[in-house]
């Protein structure tokens, strides 16, 4: 997670003040001359605070507040004013905007400003050389849309609301539940999960609750039940939509009342337990349709978060693609393999249905098909049975993408131009042009030195 601090204003020399002050107290700061410039950056890198001018040329800085609650909602946004603009500061702050700073500020009150915006978003400390913390080990991404989604995450993990997280099969629910777990005040108490729709509605209950002794045919023992095992930790309900609707109603119970009764058992038992929601259903679909309990719903519905798929954060392939090779080379004691670059582009392209466990079942045949250590494309295609459908050409691609498009072909090239001009169908002079349009520099993308 990215844990920097992002300056926006026309004026050069407060830039250079602030950031010296910033840079003093510990924090990584970048700059931007123009919101238009800060826009390109976040889309680079989501930072950990956005502190900007109100009055600049062009987009000032409320229309820059907005546009970075439009698409990064969360994200704490200070303005700089002057003692004139005071009035349109506070009508900010009636918007959204996290505080205000009137110029000449002293520099106590910035740090202390950063420092609590900071730790509204999440990120405490702030500095550092914001490597990811381990609550939210396994999950490997460069993606705005991943970052946004795992600060909301983090924030969350603190209370004890109950959490309802989407997302289509194979985008890692199981992986973000866990890693809310870690974060959460219940790290050192037990995570267990359950898939609702592997199980036989006639054992299910049985699985969640327990049972007593002799409650039926077989039951030569007493079981205690998933909610008594995950006593004081979380528990996971995946595929939460598949629940039989007689289940909902004993589920919901239990989460009124805190206290779980075994199958066959005559007394209630107390439990405590953070339940984490997952499904790849439309629950409001099965809401309308009388196939969910509404009143569970809400229950489980506090907080809902969705995870994007893997089409949705194509930036993230060559890295996913990178780490499972290098964790598939070690489960199978075979030297790392790389792909070659067309293969790569396949895999860029292709449309994944199955999301993150497809890319790794797909690599993980690939490795075990390859002779060589560079995976070739025949070997993706291959595995990928269809043609790989190829980029979007550039000129095809609405006006209104353009600055996320390029964004991502030059997140997958690491900042090659010449790879990302290829990738768009484009001559490399016409592609700097569209890069100069949208403020964007090739080194921004490329990985910072250790």
């Amino acid at each position: 997670m990215s844990s920097d601090i992002l300056l926006v204003d026309d004026d050069p020399d407060l830039l250079r003040l602030i950031s010296l002050r910033l840079t003093s107290a510990g924090y990584r700061v970048r700059t931007a001359e123009s919101a238009e410039t800060a826009l390109a950056a976040i889309a680079v890198r989501r930072p950990a605070v956005v502190v900007t001018d109100l009055r600049m040329p062009g987009i000032d800085g409320l229309q820059l507040f907005d546009a970075i609650n439009r698409q990064h909602a969360g994200l704490p946004v200070l303005i700089l004013t002057a003692h004139g603009t005071i009035p349109d500061a506070v009508a900010a702050t009636q918007r959204g905007v996290f505080g205000f700073l009137t110029k000449p500020f002293d520099s106590q009150e910035l740090l202390q400003k950063v420092a609590s915006a900071l730790k509204l978003a999440g990120d405490d400390a702030g500095r550092g050389d914001g490597a990811p913390g381990e609550w939210r080990e396994g999950i490997i991404t460069r993606s705005a849309v991943m970052e946004d989604l795992l600060r909301q995450a983090k924030l969350v993990a603190e209370s004890h609301a109950s959490i309802l997280i989407y997302g289509e099969s194979g985008t890692g629910k199981e992986l973000l539940a866990r890693a809310i777990h870690r974060a959460s005040p219940r790290r050192d108490k037990p995570f267990v999960a359950v898939n609702c729709g592997a199980i036989p509605a006639e054992l299910l209950e049985s699985e969640l609750f327990g049972h007593a002794r002799g409650a039926f045919t077989g039951a030569v023992q007493a079981h205690k039940g998933l909610f008594q095992a995950a006593d004081g930790g979380t528990l996971l309900l995946d595929e939460i939509g598949d629940m039989p609707l007689p289940l909902q109603v004993k589920l919901l119970r239990v989460l009124q009342e805190g206290e779980v009764r075994p199958v066959g058992a005559t007394q209630a038992i107390p439990v405590d337990v953070r339940v984490i929601s997952a499904t790849h259903r439309d629950l409001d679909a099965q809401k309308a349709s009388g196939q969910f309990r509404e009143d569970l719903y809400y229950r489980l519905n506090v907080v809902s978060l969705k995870l994007p798929s893997l089409a949705e954060r194509r930036e993230d392939i060559p890295v996913l693609a990178a780490h499972f090779l290098r964790k598939l080379a070690e489960r199978y004691r075979k030297p790392t393999a790389t792909l070659a670059p067309d293969a790569m582009a396949l895999l860029v392209a292709a449309p994944w249905p199955g999301n993150v466990r497809q890319l790794l079942n797909l690599l993980e045949q690939a490795l075990a098909l390859t002779t060589t250590s560079v995976i070739p494309a025949a070997l993706v295609q291959s595995a990928l049975k269809e043609d790989a459908a190829a980029l979007v050409p550039f000129e095809e691609a609405r006006k209104s993408f353009e600055r996320d498009y390029l964004v991502r072909l030059l997140k997958i090239t690491g900042g090659n131009v010449t790879q990302a001009a290829q990738l768009a169908k484009r001559n490399r002079t016409e592609f700097y042009k569209l890069l100069q349009r949208h403020r964007l520099e090739p080194a921004m993308f490329k990985e910072p030195k250790a």
